[in-house]
């Protein structure tokens, strides 16, 4: 296997950690009492509960209507009663409506749950409506609607789809298992995502850290003319999808710009997966592969999880605790969100739990910039992110969008490199929000 690896300007070489739980094959989780279910778990407007207090559910009945385009319908992961609709708190930060259910413990599935034919007879309408219904967002962590991303304005030509098998964030593990467990499903997935925008080019980007992820999709794409599987060099961001489109096909998506304006649509191969789960099951996306792991776990996993699980609940399933946890992180330590609680739920975009002990958590006390220009030189997107940052902590927000703020994809990289340990991510997303939320007001 001497495939040639390809990568992108800039990034950096962070710890992988991933030992801890790539050699954990996928588990189901067990089946949990309660889920809490909120009404947003995705990029865009938050759907509308469609049951009430009392009402009996079962899996993968809607439970959530979306009503705008940019939105996701919310369906349920367990069979059994609605106790409670009200607003909590999730692991986005936000106090979310939330439909709580309690498991009547027959897991009984709803009888739209059908599988939707084959592929070859499904028109590209029909792949997209299907994908929608199912309420399918992006599996990579930032949830965008899938179907939104397959619905390109009629002067955007799409030519290319590839999916993003890099899992480049430290410790996650998720997709590396997904890759070896279950490789056809997702091919099947591509093939669909290709039919649904008419393209008959698709690539699977791994990174060349999991040589035996390569190999299991190798071979699982041998007799797919039509798709190719691509070795990227190891390096963070190499999964954020400006980067992967770089690296894969040489174009570079302009400033400000998306995917679609250089003819490609990206999706995770968990995307994929959940993609061809809809198509021949029928089932909506009520469960995800969520990897728990850090210093603080005692035996770190990687579980089928239904929506809506605790995050306690998951951790317990691993063996608890190790020690005193100093931080919890829904996702990786690079863009995951640090969470004040382990009772928030598990949503469609958990990838990860990440428990650090006392010592890792700890965050050093910053020093004066000594313009050393690494966070320049490595900065994936072409940033000054040293003079964002003192713009941002200046409060002169405005003047951030000289430097091209809103190009940042907080990846965090600026940071990790900084040997003055400067809050550069933090003070360029307070920037980042200062200027959108602005811009919405005018």
């Amino acid at each position: 296997m001497n495939l040639r690896s390809f990568t992108f300007k800039g990034g950096i070489h962070p710890p992988h950690y991933k030992r801890y739980s790539e050699k954990a094959e996928i588990e189901k989780a067990e089946e949990p009492k309660v889920v809490i279910i909120p009404m947003q778990q995705h990029i865009g407007a938050p759907c509308e509960p469609i049951v009430k207090v009392g009402d009996k559910v079962k899996v993968g009945q809607k439970i959530g209507e979306a009503k705008a385009f940019v939105s996701a319908p919310v369906h349920s992961s367990i069979s059994g009663i609605v106790k409670k609709i009200a607003p909590m708190n999730t692991p986005t930060g936000s106090g979310v409506m939330c439909v709580t259910i309690e498991s009547d413990g027959l897991s009984e599935i709803h009888e739209n749950v059908i599988p939707k034919g084959d592929i070859d007879k499904l028109t590209k309408e029909e792949i997209i409506s299907i994908i929608k219904e199912a309420g399918i967002t992006g599996q990579g962590g930032a949830s965008f609607p899938t179907h939104v991303k397959l619905s390109p304005p009629p002067d955007k030509k799409i030519d290319t789809v590839i999916l993003n098998g890099a899992e480049c964030e430290p410790y996650l593990t998720a997709d590396h298992r997904l890759m070896l467990e279950q490789p056809e499903k997702i091919v099947l997935g591509l093939k669909v995502l290709m039919k649904s925008v008419g393209v008959n080019k698709g690539y699977i980007g791994i990174e060349n850290n999991k040589p035996d992820a390569i190999k299991s999709m190798l071979k699982a794409t041998e007799n797919e003319t039509n798709i190719e599987v691509v070795s990227l060099v190891a390096k963070y961001p190499q999964g954020d999808e400006k980067r992967l489109i770089n690296a894969v096909t040489g174009r570079e998506v302009p400033s400000g710009g998306l995917p679609m304006d250089v003819g490609v649509i990206v999706n995770n191969v968990g995307t994929a997966a959940a993609v061809a789960n809809a198509i021949q099951m029928g089932m909506p996306l009520v469960e995800r592969i969520v990897t728990v792991t850090g210093s603080a776990i005692n035996t770190p996993k990687n579980l089928l999880v239904k929506v809506g699980t605790p995050f306690k609940d998951l951790i317990a399933q691993c063996g608890g605790y190790k020690g005193t946890p100093g931080k919890i992180i829904m996702g990786g330590p690079m863009m995951g969100l640090a969470q004040f609680t382990d009772e928030v739920p598990a949503i469609k975009g958990t990838s990860g739990i990440l428990v650090l002990n006392e010592k890792e958590a700890r965050i050093p006390e910053p020093n004066p910039c000594i313009r050393c220009g690494k966070c320049v030189d490595i900065c994936p997107v072409n940033l000054q992110p040293l003079f964002i940052s003192q713009l941002s902590l200046k409060g002169k927000y405005d003047d951030t969008q000289k430097y091209h703020v809103l190009d940042c994809i907080e990846c965090g990289s600026c940071s990790f490199i900084c040997p003055s340990k400067r809050p550069l991510l933090q003070s360029i997303r307070v920037a980042k929000r200062e200027v959108i939320a602005k811009r919405k007001k005018s």
